[in-house]
Order: C-alpha cells, then structure tokens, then sequence
C-alpha cells in the first residue's frame, strides 16, 4: 500500500492497482458494503477491507485529499494499530492547499442505536470537534473504559498506538469464518475471560504456529498493554476513521457507548441521507 499526495477537492480514495484498469473506490460511507471486524467499501465488486485504521490516521493528523494505491483487497494490519500510519505522515508532512475546507456543522442531534445491544453514537451540536468513547462488554477483565479525542490533543501517541483486541473465544470462529488468517498474537490483544486449559494453550500454539503461547492478567501471551484503557482507545481511533467516511470535516460533538463499525458507518450514511 503507497499513499500518495491528491489535488485538492479530490478526497480520500483507495485504487486497486492489482486490478484491470486500476478501478478506484471514493472512502465515502455511501461505499460500505461490510463491517464484520472492520470497514470495508466497494464498488461494482471491486473492495478494500480494513480501511478504518488508515482513515483514522490521514483524517485525524489533516490530510484531506490522498490517493492510496493498494494491491490487495485488504490494508496492511501491522500491530493491529494506526501507529506506523501515524509516524510516516508526521514524517513526510502534510502540505496546505489552495482550497477551503468544507465542514458538516452540526445544528441538530442526529443518532444511530442498536438498543438491545447497548450500543449508541449521537452527534450533538457544538463548536469544534470532540469524540467521547465508553465501552463495557460485561467484562471482568476489562471492565468499564473511557476514552476522549479533542482538537489539537496528540493523536500520534495517545491514540494511534491502541491496538485491535478480540476475545479468546472468538478466535476460533473467526479463525472458522476465514476472517483473521493473517492474524497472530502480535497484532491484536486477546482478553482471556476464563481459565484456559493446557489443551486449549496446546491448540492456540498450532493454531498461531507458536511455542510461547501464555495466558497472563487476562490477556494472551503476557501482552503488555500500552494504557490502561487501550480497548477503549482504540473504539476511538476506529471511530475517528469511520466518521471520516463522511467526506468532510466535523463540527460537532460525538458521543459514542459501545460503538462498532456498523453503528458509525450507519449514523455516515443516515447524514449522507440527510
């Protein structure tokens, strides 16, 4: 995947470079076909899956305009985070166009809910853009998180480095469902709610081809996590990137409890609607 610099008004697109005639996907929520474990776009069958991260981090740091050519129908995962995405545009700079921003300022509450699973993403009005972030998934090991994003806090340290995480017991159907195949124990936390067998330890180091596999603290292979609240941390930088998916900037404030790719690229759509 190379991100290359746009002209201004062009917005963030992907280009499948692998493909007959390089066919191109707009990042607009209007393309979102797919949010089983990350945000995919598609057009005429042409996708590219897991774009949140790579969203996140060109929206967040001001990048606007952006042609990212890929050769594959999925971005690269790397540790599970935006870290190394954030350190490459700080490192290459960000230029300033001739072009006004253009903005969505938010003059009423809009919403998306799925009230049975306690999940929620309302957009309030408000003079600059700020994201609140609460997570609870009944989670002894977790707990209740929170996390914030406001204008102008360090995006690059803070939140960038928050890693994917998914819990022991999905792994084996997500394994199943063909969905993680790339995946391994470095990339992603792994929450252990419960005791894990020497059987069960046995089958996750054929399965991730690894000698070391542990369970410690609740988490799989002694990972050392990077904040306290890094679950929740990265339910922001997902959301920061899917909101990107709007196509232009917020002036507004999100609040967001248990938030998901399917909640946040449906309150994009229901804008877009609007």
């Amino acid at each position: 995947m190379c991100v290359k610099p746009a002209p201004a008004n062009h917005g963030i697109t992907f280009r499948r470079i692998d493909l007959e005639g390089a066919p191109e996907i707009p990042a607009l929520g209007n393309y979102v076909t797919d949010t089983s474990r990350g945000t995919t776009i598609e057009i005429n069958g042409v996708r590219v899956s897991t774009i949140e991260h790579i969203m996140s981090a060109l929206w967040t740091l001001g990048v606007d305009n952006a042609q990212i050519d890929i050769d594959a129908p999925e971005t690269p995962i790397m540790d599970g985070s935006a870290k190394e995405y954030a350190a490459e545009i700080e490192r290459v700079g960000v230029v300033e166009q001739e072009a006004e921003r253009e903005y969505y300022t938010v003059t009423e509450e809009v919403s998306f809910s799925i009230p049975e699973k306690g999940v929620e993403v309302r957009l309030l009005p408000a003079d600059k853009y700020d994201v609140d972030v609460a997570v609870d998934y009944n989670s002894k090991v977790l707990g209740k998180q929170q996390s914030h994003f406001a204008e102008g806090d360090n995006y690059r340290s803070e939140i960038a480095p928050c890693r994917t995480f998914v819990f022991l017991h999905e792994i084996m159907f997500l394994f199943n469902a063909n969905l993680i195949k790339g995946g391994d124990v470095d990339n992603a936390i792994v929450v252990v709610e419960h005791p894990v067998t020497d059987e069960e330890v046995a089958r996750l180091s054929a399965l991730f081809n690894k000698k070391d596999i542990k369970v410690s603290g609740g988490y799989l292979n002694n990972l050392k996590l990077r904040f306290e609240n890094e679950i929740a941390r990265h339910k922001l930088l997902d959301i920061l990137g899917d909101l990107a998916l709007l196509g232009r900037r917020i002036r507004g404030k999100v609040v967001a409890t248990r938030p998901g790719h399917f909640a946040n690229t449906e309150l994009v759509k229901k804008i877009l609607a609007q």
